[in-house]
């Protein structure tokens, strides 16, 4: 048997038996955001959470199966005006007394395009925002960095793995009935989001 078949087969065998690997969200950095923009004619509210949690499997082999749910601590969205935060939190907007997660469950990847290490696609799946789950699609681009998690959090030492989760993209307050159709002058319906996010997998 040639070298040339030997490398092919041995390749074939790697993928056949690789596992997805699971990474957690819950940055022990603390420094996962996403941001968010209300840009209405009068004003323009922008804010962050770093309440992020969740859980995602990703096969480098098999990108397109990738899957899991991202948590959002709603609690933990501000912005530098001190009362707007308080309104954001209260009955007529988020009502985050009842509805305290935000939550994105991924059904998969769509329209893979693979450069190296990176990745862009097609992120479809369930959010769920205030009580109503909506189907919606997300372009997102992914870096898989292979052994990097020790790295990110200063420990070298340690092994594992990092993905990198950035995306952008916008919904309507309206489809999710954040106090519909009120003060859109000040408050604009679209709501932009933007997401940078990293999760690790460590090894023992």
């Amino acid at each position: 048997m040639n070298k040339s078949l030997l490398l092919i087969l041995a390749s074939f065998t790697a993928g056949a038996f690789a596992a997805p690997i699971s990474f957690d969200f819950k940055d022990p950095k603390g420094v996962n955001t996403i941001q968010f923009k209300l840009d209405a004619p009068l004003e323009q509210i922008a804010g962050t959470t770093n309440g992020i949690s969740g859980t995602v499997t990703f096969d480098p082999a098999a990108p397109e199966a990738t899957a899991g749910t991202i948590l959002v601590d709603a609690k933990s969205l501000t912005v530098p005006n001190k009362m707007m935060s308080e309104h954001i939190q209260g009955e007529r907007w988020l009502d985050t007394a009842k509805n305290d997660k935000i939550t994105f469950e991924l059904a998969g990847l769509s329209d893979v395009k693979a450069s190296g290490a990176n990745y862009t696609a097609t992120a479809k799946g369930k959010l769920t925002l205030k009580g109503v789950t909506k189907e919606i699609s997300v372009p997102v681009k992914l870096s898989y960095l292979e052994g990097a998690f020790g790295q990110r959090i200063n420990k070298p030492e340690l092994k594992g793995d990092l993905l990198v989760v950035r995306g952008n993209f916008t919904v309507l307050r309206t489809d999710f009935g954040i106090n519909p159709g009120n003060m859109e002058d000040k408050v604009s319906n679209e709501i932009s989001l933007s997401l940078a996010l990293a999760g690790g997998a460590p090894q023992s």
